[in-house]
Parts: structure tokens; C-alpha cells; sequence
């Protein structure tokens, strides 16, 4: 069924930018029924504790949606996420839903805008990646660069620190500087002999640069080990049939925000990296 707002909602602010906050705001989406608001992780149900028993229920059902549909309807997810943004507008939690849904949906303005917002309350640099990749999509490359020397994006390791080499590399790419946009991707990450989550796609956009730029033989090099790292991983070609038991009724169980807002940064997409 639909929920419907209360006196509890806040009223307008004129200031206040958001997209959740205009004029023309439809009513929220419906909630699934088996959809309780008590599938939030830990932290998340911590920063929602701050708000009134009703709003709390509110905002955990429409972000436990919202990570439901994020990859099987983005744009739906970003209805639920600005449903949520209603009434905890002002949580961490809910500011990067909003953004991370937003990117999904292809709203590259709206999730930079609230992104920025999460990223200055949690002070949490995870996403740096994704809105590098809002601001290609968005036309601007140079800016992507420039976010990628801030000082807090030298701290990054791991995932974080691939992901953004992967879209810098791409902001390189936008403006036909090659030689920079192979050398973005040069970051410990590019490991031969390691296989992460990212690899495939970090060594197919080196293999493709090193094509691009006459270098043939490492190419060939690269684009061998793109292969051999989805079979150590089980992805790409590898990667095991899903089967659905159509039977089980019990079987599509509500995942936890944790699950659906990574804190290793979801792979950007909003632009090709290669």
C-alpha cells in the first residue's frame, strides 16, 4: 500500500535544494508488505535512532526498498531513497542512499549534490570514486581530476583507490591524453599476480590502453590475465549459473543496507571507462 505523510512531516524550506524537498514531489512508493524497517545493519538502525518512532519506521522501510530495487530498478530505488531523504534528510545513511541511487538512476547532478552532503557529515571518503564519475557524467573531466588529488584521495587503499583509478583513468580518456589516462591506472591495485573483485576490469582498461597506445605485446599480456583473474574470482565467463527455486517462497530475503550501500564503494557506471 502507499504511505501516506503525517503531520510529522516537515514543512518546506524554501533553502533547502534537495529533490525530495520540491514542489512538485509526487506521493512516496509503496512499501512491499514483508518489508519491516528492522533489516537495516546495526549503524544504520544507530543513526536512525535519532529520529521520532514513526519517521524512524518511514525512513528504514523506504531505504530497505530503495537497496531492494537499486539493481533491478534504479529508478524506483531513487523514488524510495527520496522518500526516505523526507523525513532524515539530515542522517549520513540517508544522504548517501539518496546518492548512490541517484547515480544509479543516471541523475549524475543530484547524486554529486548528495554525495558532497555525505561525504561532509561522515567525513567517510569511500565514495570519491563514484562522484569523479558524476562529474564526466556531467561534462566535466578536469574536475574528476582534481578531486582525484585532494589529499583525502591519497589516502585511499584497496577498492576505493581502484575505482577511482579506473574513472580518473576514463577522465583522461575524455580529454584524448592517453599516456596520463595508462598512467591513472598504474596504482598498487594493478597486481598481476592478485585477483580482487575489480581486477578484471582494472586489467581490461590497462590492456586496452596499452593497445590503443602500440604496446601490443604487454597488451596481449594484460588481456590473458583478465581471464585468468574472473576464473580465480568466478565471475565473467566463470561465474556459476544463478538458480531460483521457484518454490520457495522464503527464498528472496530482504538484503541490509550494508549489503546494498558497500562501504567499499559501488563500481561507478554512470560512464565508460574504456
Amino acid at each position: 500500500m502507499h504511505e501516506h505523510t503525517s503531520g510529522e512531516r516537515p514543512a518546506r524550506n524554501p533553502r533547502d535544494l534537495r529533490r525530495s524537498n520540491r514542489d512538485e514531489r509526487g506521493r512516496s512508493p509503496e512499501i512491499d508488505e514483508d518489508i519491516t524497517g528492522k533489516e537495516l545493519d546495526r549503524e544504520a538502525a544507530r543513526q536512525l535512532g535519532t529520529l521520532t518512532d514513526s519517521n524512524r519506521k518511514w525512513v528504514a522501510k523506504h531505504l530497505i526498498m530503495a537497496g531492494r530495487l537499486l539493481e533491478v530498478d534504479p529508478e524506483l530505488a531513487f523514488e524510495h531513497a527520496l522518500a526516505a531523504s523526507r523525513r532524515g534528510g539530515r542522517l549520513a545513511v540517508v544522504r548517501e542512499a539518496v546518492g548512490l541511487t541517484a547515480y544509479a538512476a543516471g541523475d549524475y547532478a543530484e547524486a554529486l549534490r548528495e554525495l558532497r552532503t555525505y561525504r561532509r557529515i561522515s567525513g567517510d571518503q569511500t565514495h570519491l570514486a563514484v562522484m569523479a564519475d558524476c562529474l564526466r557524467g556531467i561534462g566535466k573531466p578536469e574536475k574528476a581530476i582534481e578531486l582525484s588529488q585532494e589529499p583525502e584521495a591519497g589516502q585511499l587503499s584497496g577498492a576505493p583507490r581502484a575505482e577511482l583509478a579506473m574513472v580518473v583513468s576514463g577522465a583522461h580518456r575524455d580529454q584524448d591524453d592517453l599516456p596520463a589516462a595508462l598512467t591513472a591506472l598504474e596504482v598498487p591495485e594493478l597486481d598481476i599476480n592478485r585477483a580482487f573483485s575489480f581486477s578484471p576490469r582494472l586489467f581490461a582498461a590497462y590492456a586496452d590502453l596499452l593497445e590503443r597506445l602500440d604496446r601490443s605485446v604487454e597488451a596481449q599480456k594484460w588481456h590473458r590475465q583478465v581471464a585468468v583473474a574472473e576464473k580465480a574470482l568466478g565471475t565473467g565467463a566463470f561465474a556459476e549459473p544463478e538458480i531460483l527455486d521457484f518454490d520457495d517462497e522464503d527464498s528472496d530475503t530482504p538484503p541490509k543496507l550494508k549489503d546494498v550501500l558497500p562501504q567499499d564503494g559501488p563500481a561507478p557506471k554512470g560512464r565508460s571507462w574504456r
